[in-house]
């Protein structure tokens, strides 16, 4: 971005006394006084802590303006510009709305249960081979990130591929709105946030508030295997795309083969085209479809697909493979967990060739409520004591699954359980019993943190 602070006043209702100010030349914003730009507006947000306490460190980082809530008293120096809001959050929200209006890209606004950083980053990857386009930067997908990603937009421009987040009812109705998207893609409804939503029915209601601010010519471009979202999509009165496995989609995958690190399928659009993607996982096909039905959406051909795909970059801790200090191959899905994923991750596992063992670590699954005992148990249907040679439980919930497991005739011998705080305990045991053909899976919800153990089993 770049705008003069005058044009970002009047956008955001702050024409305050600003006239020595108004030439000051604003080229991003951020939130975070410890990582911002030379030029950046600061935006102090009230959340565990008052962002306004961080302002004189902004300024001493780089930041040449900053926000300034009205019921706050005035602290900084005379010659540090200011511009006073009722509510520094709304201004953000605003002015991004502002800025994306200016701006007009098109916008692909995307969510999920699961699949939505994949999808945004497959989306992002097939559109830049023949559009400018910006990105939600890694989970930035609330009521900051969204804004935040859209002022960080280039002027140049063409597309803005947003995700979007949820774990209340009416938040992507905001979001949404906020964005007004071109296209609207729901990856899948899960469990995920089940402890708020309390079914699943109430989960896809709250997904499909991402079309409540859909252009009236946009497109709305869904899992047409979900029963929950084909019933709310008959309500929907734009163009609908799906995709899927069925044949009754309208993007659907056939010929998948499954390979050590990577999968390669056809799709019913260009049956004689071979699309490959660089992950393990066969859910990580329906993330690729729904890309691709944005990309041909956008007239962007099977060749360039074709090469996006093979060469997506990925979001950090998303299902990718590491290699351990001892050689072992380590599947890392250490950012989020919910039941859904863990099951799907755990039969990837268990189809993987490996000449050594498979060894699963599992942290709890967090959000999930009253449900909670019964969806840490049922994820027993989804591991083979045959294929899964070893397991490593961490957390109180994950107790559940060990208990089903050994009810099941899993070995207890084979069941290793820890609590929160005995990762260092946990990483002493892997370390010993790992092997260099060993085929190492971590999945856990962020709050349990076994991003900690993976930095120590890949520390050389």
């Amino acid at each position: 971005m770049k705008m003069k602070l005058a044009e970002i006043a009047k956008a955001i209702g702050a024409e305050n006394n600003i006239e020595q100010w108004k030439d000051v030349e604003i080229t991003s914003v951020a939130f975070d006084s410890r990582q911002l730009n030379s030029g950046a507006l600061f935006i102090p947000l009230q959340g565990t802590q008052d962002g306004h306490q961080y302002v004189k460190s902004a300024f001493a980082n780089g930041a040449v303006a900053t926000l300034w809530a009205s019921d706050h008293d005035v602290t900084v120096a005379d010659d540090q510009p200011i511009l006073v809001v009722d509510d520094p959050l709304e201004a953000l929200q605003e002015l991004s709305k502002y800025y994306l209006h200016k701006i007009n890209p098109i916008v692909v606004a995307i969510t999920g249960s699961n699949g939505k950083t994949t999808t945004k980053d497959m989306t992002a990857s097939i559109l830049s081979t023949q559009l400018n386009v910006t990105k939600t930067h890694a989970n930035f997908n609330n009521e900051i990130g969204v804004p935040v990603t859209l002022l960080n937009m280039e002027s140049s421009t063409e597309v803005v591929v947003v995700e979007m987040g949820m774990d209340r009812p009416g938040q992507l109705d905001f979001l949404s709105k906020l964005v007004s998207p071109d296209f609207a893609v729901i990856t899948m409804i899960g469990e995920a946030h089940i402890e708020f939503f309390r079914t699943r029915g109430k989960i896809a209601d709250a997904k499909m508030e991402i079309t409540h601010g859909l252009k009236e010519d946009g497109t709305f471009i869904f899992n047409g295997d979900e029963p929950l979202l084909q019933e709310r999509a008959a309500d929907v009165e734009q163009h609908k795309v799906t995709f899927g496995r069925q044949l009754t989609d309208d993007f659907y995958a056939t010929s998948v083969k499954q390979h050590e690190a990577s999968i390669d399928f056809k799709v019913n659009e260009w049956p004689d085209e071979e699309f490959t993607i660089p992950m393990v996982g066969e859910y990580n096909v329906n993330n690729a479809l729904a890309a691709i039905a944005v990309g041909k959406q956008l007239h962007i051909t099977p060749v360039h697909i074709k090469k996006a795909l093979k060469n997506v970059e990925l979001t950090e801790n998303r299902a990718e493979w590491v290699e351990g200090a001892q050689g072992e191959h380590i599947l890392s899905d250490v950012y989020n967990s919910n039941p859904t994923a863990a099951k799907q991750v755990l039969k990837t596992v268990e189809e993987l060739p490996t000449s050594g063992k498979r060894i699963a670590v599992l942290g709890d699954m967090l959000e999930l409520g009253d449900a909670s005992v019964r969806l840490h148990a049922s994820l027993a249907e989804n591991i083979d004591a045959n294929k899964i040679e070893e397991l490593y439980l961490v957390g109180p919930e994950m107790k559940n699954l060990q208990n089903e497991l050994e009810n099941d005739g899993y070995p207890a011998s084979a069941i290793h359980h820890y609590s929160t705080d005995e990762l260092d305990r946990l990483v002493t045991d892997l370390q010993a019993t790992i092997n260099t053909e060993d085929l190492v899976l971590l999945k856990a919800s962020h709050g349990i943190h076994l991003e900690k153990v993976l930095a120590k089993l890949t520390a050389k």
